[in-house]
């Protein structure tokens, strides 16, 4: 499932991480439409607005039907997490009496709140930095938060700078950030007694890919590139049968454990997806997935890089993405590397110290 995400990034550099490539192969930015309601923030929840992508045909064919737009063509706007279908009979769209939030992939095409917006081409992107999700632990009942993201590719801003230690620097790994791109249907409901039209999405969810089973069954449904976020918008050219093929796990996927402050929504700043250190218990198994869930379960905390001190060759590809996220205010914490490029790579080890986990 997911149910909580982080976007945070300012709307000029949110804007500039959207940019595509019409049907014509011209670069462009997405239009906005009510910029004013994008609150940026590090810990959204359902019912919160967040910005998704859209075919800017939905909106020329209600404001501006006379125009021949293009469907390929984009636009932003931030919506309702929750979808109210457009049949809702209510005033008040908080007495929904079911969970829209997420929307199972396997059963889209059953339910009347999703299948009918399906129909007509109301297919969305939500674009976040990221998503966190929930590992219950089976002896204890205790939840350990992850942060979950695209791997982030080094570029020249922001190939040198390792841990975001100043203001200028922050500026710079996040605006060479790679966006998270799920999937998602969403829908126009208009209150019983008039007023503004209210535009609300579901983010459609599938079953876990292999790396992270461990930590929960089901994952949101990810486009991985620019070809599959396309054709997921371009209801124009893309049938509802070809869009839905897009729909399935991706194994392109990296993670951290994140501290507990997460847990509660109404905490916002960057502790809340900033890497914390885990230790690894001998009496856990070792195989299969769970080997792989052993090899970042402990992480080295950054460390600032001393002004003076010339700095270390890197690869080409970051081994762990915390290097591009802000230093934890969290106490210092020591652990065994665990660091990963592609799942696998690790690096030095050192002595471990744990911290005790703290549930949700």
């Amino acid at each position: 499932m997911c149910g909580r995400t982080s976007c945070h990034l300012p709307i000029d550099v949110l804007t500039r991480a959207c940019a595509y490539q019409d049907r014509r192969g011209q670069q462009r930015l997405p239009e906005w439409r009510d910029p004013d309601k994008y609150c940026p923030s590090y810990n959204k929840s359902p019912q919160s607005n967040s910005p998704v992508l859209l075919s800017r045909l939905h909106f020329e064919k209600i404001f501006f039907p006379w125009q021949d737009a293009d469907s390929s063509e984009r636009i932003i706007a931030p919506m309702r997490w929750g979808l109210i279908p457009s049949w809702f009979k209510e005033s008040d769209p908080s007495k929904l009496q079911f969970n829209t939030t997420n929307c199972r992939s396997d059963t889209i095409m059953e339910k009347r709140s999703f299948k009918v917006p399906l129909g007509k081409g109301r297919r969305c992107v939500v674009v976040a930095d990221g998503f966190y999700e929930w590992q219950r632990c089976q002896v204890t009942s205790q939840r350990q938060p992850y942060f979950i993201y695209f791997p982030q590719i080094k570029t020249e801003k922001s190939g040198s700078i390792g841990v975001a230690d100043s203001s200028e620097n922050w500026e710079k790994v996040w605006d060479n950030w790679r966006l998270l791109t799920m999937a998602g249907i969403f829908d126009c409901w208009e209150p019983p007694e008039g007023g503004d039209v209210l535009y609300s999405y579901t983010i459609i969810t599938v079953d876990s890919c292999k790396g992270l089973s461990d930590i929960h069954p089901r994952m949101p449904a990810i486009l991985d590139g620019e070809e599959a976020v396309s054709k997921w918008l371009d209801f124009g050219e893309v049938s509802t049968q070809e869009a839905l093929k897009l729909i399935h796990p991706t194994e392109n996927i990296t993670f951290h454990p994140v501290s507990s402050v997460v847990n509660n929504s109404r905490n916002n700043s960057p502790e809340c997806l900033a890497p914390v250190n885990l230790v690894v218990k001998k009496e856990l198994k070792a195989s299969g997935s769970s080997q792989r869930m052993l090899q970042w379960l402990a992480t080295k905390s950054p460390k600032k890089e001393d002004s003076k001190t010339p700095q270390k060759e890197e690869s080409d590809v970051p081994q762990w993405s915390s290097q591009f996220l802000k230093k934890t205010s969290l106490p210092t914490k020591r652990g065994t590397a665990g660091l990963l490029e592609q799942w696998l790579k690790r690096e030095k080890e050192e002595e471990p110290v744990a911290k005790r986990p703290y549930s949700q």
